[in-house]
């Protein structure tokens, strides 16, 4: 019960990492604000976890929608009583255009949700966590934009890249008051964000290949990486871009 007496909230938490690390998080005794877009399938983890005994409240909304992220907190305040941390796990892709075929609405968009919605999670989470004498925020980044980048990436590889000075400036700013705030950087990852590779053994092959252990990972994994950050059992990382690529940063062949 590595979260046992904490109150969390995860963004993304409909389907993929998000919702694996729900699961996860409230199997280790954590109570639970979760928020995505998709109103029907968030209600469907949140349920799920409540018949399992756990304690879990959804909300739908957008992460890059001004109010959301203090909506989510203010939620945690008045349903468990205060906020200990966050998994600020939404994102978005991209199109995969290249650079100089990528519309400015798009840009704005992918940045919006990937590094300003970081921004406003911040901004609403820390004051609570001071509330609380500190805590863990736990940021999805990605290999992409750190390590490496890909043809079509721009958008995200920026908004990515961008992240890790956010959280490097948190770290910095709030250690001393006991918050860390620390990147989790998956690999390639079986989720629908994945597109094709989700439903394409010969796509999924391919990417695998990239990664030294020969294979994407299971959404269970990557939750459990942000279980660590979020846990005790990390109470000396912060500031860091901590990857679960499968050693994708380091495979050449």
């Amino acid at each position: 019960m590595l979260l046992k007496g904490k109150v969390f909230v995860i963004t993304g938490a409909s389907s993929g990492i998000g919702a694996a690390a729900a699961r996860i998080f409230a199997c280790q005794g954590a109570s639970l604000v979760l928020g995505a877009r998709r109103q029907h399938e968030l209600g469907q983890v949140a349920n799920q976890i409540r018949s399992d005994g756990g304690q879990a409240v959804p909300l739908a909304g957008d992460v890059s929608e001004a109010g959301f992220a203090a909506a989510l907190v203010g939620l945690a305040r008045s349903e468990f009583g205060g906020l200990d941390g966050a998994f600020n796990n939404a994102g978005r892709l991209g199109s995969g255009r290249m650079v100089a075929d990528t519309g400015i609405n798009e840009w704005a968009e992918v940045v919006a949700t990937n590094l300003t919605a970081a921004f406003l999670a911040a901004q609403a989470q820390i004051p609570a966590l001071l509330e609380r004498g500190g805590g863990s925020l736990i940021f999805t980044g990605s290999f992409i934009g750190h390590t490496a980048t890909l043809p079509g990436m721009g958008p995200y590889a920026a908004s990515k890249s961008g992240l890790l000075g956010l959280v490097q400036s948190i770290a910095v700013e709030y250690g001393a008051r006991g918050i860390r705030a620390n990147a989790l950087l998956p690999g390639g990852t079986m989720t629908a964000m994945a597109m094709d590779a989700a439903t394409n053994p010969d796509t999924a092959a391919f990417i695998g290949n990239l990664h030294a252990l020969k294979r994407i990972a299971e959404p269970d994994e990557i939750a459990n990486a942000a279980l660590f950050l979020a846990s005790d059992l990390a109470s000396f990382v912060t500031g860091s871009a901590m990857l679960a690529d499968g050693g994708n940063s380091i495979s050449k062949v």
